[in-house]
């Protein structure tokens, strides 16, 4: 009988295909936690980024509307169309949180041209900060 070997590029890919599972279960599970709890975190988060001085706005309410929409629609979104939407801010930092990403990019990208938004201060690292100082939760869960 042959003797099976085991290639160092098989058990290699083995281990590549096994991480790239976790992460994408670990990124459907933030998804769907952000879509579950859209509305404390939005309130949460306009909270912040109102405390640290990100934004300037002049309504509270279509703020937080805003950003909750963005985290029910997060969960639906094409991964091209959720990869070309980071691709701008994505080495912000060394291991970042995907949902941090996209929203500090909506926020300096979309939110920037809302009605009710009078200013947005700081540089992307800034608001990213802001942003995962509420969203690390997600990935604790």
């Amino acid at each position: 009988m042959a003797k099976v070997s085991i290639s160092a590029s098989r058990s290699t890919d083995k281990t590549i295909r096994a991480i790239d599972r976790k992460r994408e279960r670990e990124r459907r599970t933030m998804f769907r936690t952000a879509k579950d709890h859209a509305e404390p975190l939005a309130a949460k988060l306009v909270q912040r980024l109102i405390d640290m001085e990100i934004i300037e706005i002049s309504s509270v309410t279509s703020i937080r509307k805003s950003i909750e929409d963005q985290l029910h629609k997060l969960a639906m979104m094409e991964d091209f169309d959720l990869q070309m939407k980071i691709a701008p801010v994505r080495t912000l930092v060394q291991d970042p949180n995907i949902v941090s990403l996209y929203l500090t990019q909506y926020v300096v990208e979309d939110l920037v041209d809302h009605p009710d938004v009078l200013d947005v201060f700081g540089d992307d690292l800034d608001v990213y900060r802001a942003i995962d100082s509420v969203l690390r939760v997600l990935r604790q869960q």
